[in-house]
C-alpha cells in the first residue's frame, strides 16, 4: 500500500493529532503532556518520539525500534522488510527524540529484545531512565498496575528530569560499578544476570544482592560481582517498590 494508506502512517498520524487536540482544550498545561504505550504501543510512542518534539516525556513500554534483526517473529517479518527499514524504524529519528523518556520492560520479554531496547535508547538525544523488572510479565495490566510509569510522569512534570539517572558505568574485570543521581532515596540494589545466548526473553536471568553505597547528596553506587561466563547484565536500585535500572549490558 502507499505509506499514506498503511496502519502504522494512521497510528502515528493520529497520536500526533490527539496531541493537539489535547493542547488545544482550556485547562490545559501544555508542559506537561506526555505519552505511553504499551507493546506496539511502545513502538508507535518509539516512533512519535522523533517526530512531536512537543512532548514533555515518552514511556515506551516493550516496544522498541530494531527489529529487523531480532531472533523471533519480527525478525523473521521485518529481516528483508525495506519499507520498515528506510520509513518505520523508530532508530531512524531516535537521534531527534529530545523529550525525557523512561524504558520500561522485563528481562524475560520475548517480543521485544534488551539488545534492541538498548540500541535504541541509546540512539536517543534527550536524558533517559531504564525500568527492568524481572517477572514482571507482558501485558496492559502487568505495566500500569505497577507504580514505576506513574512516579517518572511525576518527577518530569514537577522537576524536569527522571527521578533516578544512571551517571555512570564500569566494568572491571568481573565487577561492575554503577553510579546513580537520585532525588528518592535508595535502600537496595541488584544485579540481575544471565550466562546464556540468543533472544534475551528465552534467557535464564538470575537475581543477586549487590552492594549499594549512599555517597550523600543523592548520589548512589553500586558494586557487584559478576558470574563466571557472564553474557548479559543490568543493576538494579530500589525506592521501595520502584525500580530503576543501569543500561543493559
Amino acid at each position: 500500500e502507499p505509506v499514506t494508506n498503511q496502519w502504522m502512517y494512521h497510528a502515528v498520524a493520529d497520536t500526533v493529532l490527539a496531541h493537539s487536540l489535547l493542547r488545544a482544550q482550556p485547562g490545559i498545561d501544555t508542559n506537561k503532556v506526555g505519552m505511553m504505550g504499551i507493546s506496539w504501543g511502545g513502538v508507535i510512542v518509539s516512533t512519535v518520539m522523533g517526530l512531536d518534539d512537543r512532548f514533555s516525556f515518552a514511556i515506551p513500554v516493550y516496544g522498541c525500534g530494531r527489529l529487523f534483526d531480532l531472533g523471533n517473529q519480527y525478525g523473521r517479518a521485518l529481516g528483508n522488510n525495506d519499507v520498515y527499514k528506510t520509513i518505520w524504524d523508530p532508530m531512524l529519528r531516535m537521534d531527534q527524540a529530545t523529550m525525557p523518556a523512561q524504558w520500561f520492560s522485563w528481562p524475560q520479554e520475548n517480543n521485544f529484545s534488551l539488545d534492541s531496547q538498548a540500541a535504541t535508547y541509546h540512539a536517543g538525544a534527550g536524558p533517559r531512565m531504564v525500568t527492568l523488572i524481572p517477572g514482571m510479565g507482558h501485558g496492559h495490566g502487568a505495566a500500569w498496575n505497577r507504580q514505576d510509569s506513574y512516579a517518572f510522569a511525576d518527577s518530569i512534570t514537577s522537576n524536569g528530569a527522571p527521578w533516578c539517572i544512571q551517571q555512570s558505568l564500569q566494568r572491571s574485570n568481573n565487577v561492575a560499578t554503577v553510579t546513580f543521581s537520585s532525588t528518592r532515596p535508595l535502600d537496595e540494589a541488584k544485579l540481575i544476570s544471565t550466562t546464556g545466548t540468543g533472544h534475551t526473553g528465552s534467557l535464564t536471568w538470575n537475581e543477586a544482592p549487590a552492594t549499594l553505597t549512599d555517597n550523600g547528596g543523592g548520589s548512589y553506587t553500586v558494586t557487584a560481582t559478576l558470574p563466571a561466563d557472564t553474557t548479559g547484565w543490568f543493576v538494579n536500585v530500589l525506592d521501595g517498590v520502584l525500580v530503576a535500572s543501569s543500561d543493559y549490558q
